[in-house]
């Protein structure tokens, strides 16, 4: 006889029961993050039969163009949330500032409404990122400064895949969990219950169009692992790149790897490309929980202190003994000319572009 299945309500009900205290607030807002998923999950699912599909000719306050979907998810988050009652301000990829909630909730939301957007025209999976602080006391909710609180702070976070089959995974302080959402009966229903990202792996995700532009530890790190059996690790590594944050973390939670989307020179005022406070706290809060390590690629990422509320940071996360291996050799003098790396000198792959 099966187990019988488990909702994400129920799973929620359990979880507070842990904590007499807890009011049923954070559920309430996890909930309407998880309707707001099943409502773009519809929609990613249509594509081009709903329309939404392609640019929507404007620019976000990121600079980016947006797509269609980037503005359905967002105002659909936001109707969500709202409806809800459970937050006290949300801010988005999609908006300059934090937007005051009608209810005196006392949490707050920050969220990706729709990661890898630019992959939607490709038919490629996406996904949706959120993250759930504590408002601050004796600080108006709607205020930027509300939000700039470490990840280490996070009560909850998760993120929602659009691919296959839809997925939410979320951590509210004691692991990892995953739930497939059910069409026939509209309900996320547990499916993998307590994940771990596996230790040792061979895998890793970097974009190497801009391996002229990373750092020397990030280059030693590849270069290292490209050279297979025959160096220092000992063993082949394949090489991922998908362009969607939600999808490469999925594919490490499930079977290992290691991303890197490291700072490099291609340009030089922006620390990173990754947002810090709805794309590395969330998904670095659910690596740790899930035994990886998330860092900057010389710290851990959710101890870094936020200073605005679209801040870019580098980001390296996954199995702990790859992204620690990054850290060392962060710290260690990268810049010496004697490293035994026969694809690191004038004929290797990633040398160092002429006048760099």
């Amino acid at each position: 006889m099966q187990p019988r299945s488990v909702t994400l309500t129920e799973f929620l009900i359990a979880e507070r029961r842990r904590y007499p205290q807890a009011t049923g607030e954070l559920n309430g807002l996890i909930l309407s993050v998880a309707l707001a998923c099943k409502a773009i999950a519809n929609q990613v699912s249509q594509g081009a039969l709903a329309g939404v599909l392609g640019a929507a000719g404007e620019v976000n306050v990121q600079g980016e163009a947006q797509q269609r979907l980037d503005v359905v998810a967002n105002a659909t988050f936001l109707d969500c949330v709202e409806g809800g009652g459970h937050a006290a301000a949300v801010a988005s990829e999609e908006m300059p500032q934090p937007v005051g909630a009608a209810a005196a909730g006392r949490y707050l939301l920050a969220f990706d409404p729709l990661d890898g957007s630019s992959n939607t025209d490709v038919n490629v999976a996406v996904g949706s990122i959120f993250s759930i602080l504590r408002a601050p006391e004796g600080v108006e909710s709607g205020a930027e400064r509300a939000f700039l609180q470490p990840g280490t702070r996070q009560v909850a976070a998760g993120y929602a895949i659009y691919g296959p089959s839809t997925m939410l995974v979320i951590t509210v302080g004691s692991g990892v969990h995953a739930f497939t959402l059910d069409r026939a009966i509209g309900e996320f229903i547990l499916t993998h219950r307590g994940m771990r990202v596996p230790e040792r792996t061979s895998e890793f995700a970097i974009n190497a169009s801009n391996s002229r532009f990373w750092e020397p530890p990030v280059r030693r790190y590849v270069t290292e692992c490209l050279a297979g059996t025959g160096g220092p690790r000992e063993r082949d590594f394949n090489m991922r790149w998908i362009a969607s944050l939600v999808a490469e973390a999925h594919r490490i939670l499930v079977r290992g790897g290691v991303f890197l989307y490291p700072r490099d020179r291609k340009d030089p005022a922006k620390p990173g490309r990754l947002r810090l406070l709805y794309e590395a706290n969330p998904i670095g809060f659910l690596i740790e929980q899930a035994g990886g390590r998330a860092s900057t690629g010389s710290r851990p990422i959710l101890e870094t202190e936020p200073a605005s509320l679209h801040q870019r940071v580098p980001f390296v996360f996954g199995s702990r003994e790859e992204v620690e291996r990054i850290e060392r050799y962060h710290a260690e003098d990268t810049q010496r000319s004697d490293l035994d790396l026969p694809l690191f000198n004038a004929r290797g792959l990633f040398r160092d572009p002429v006048g760099a």
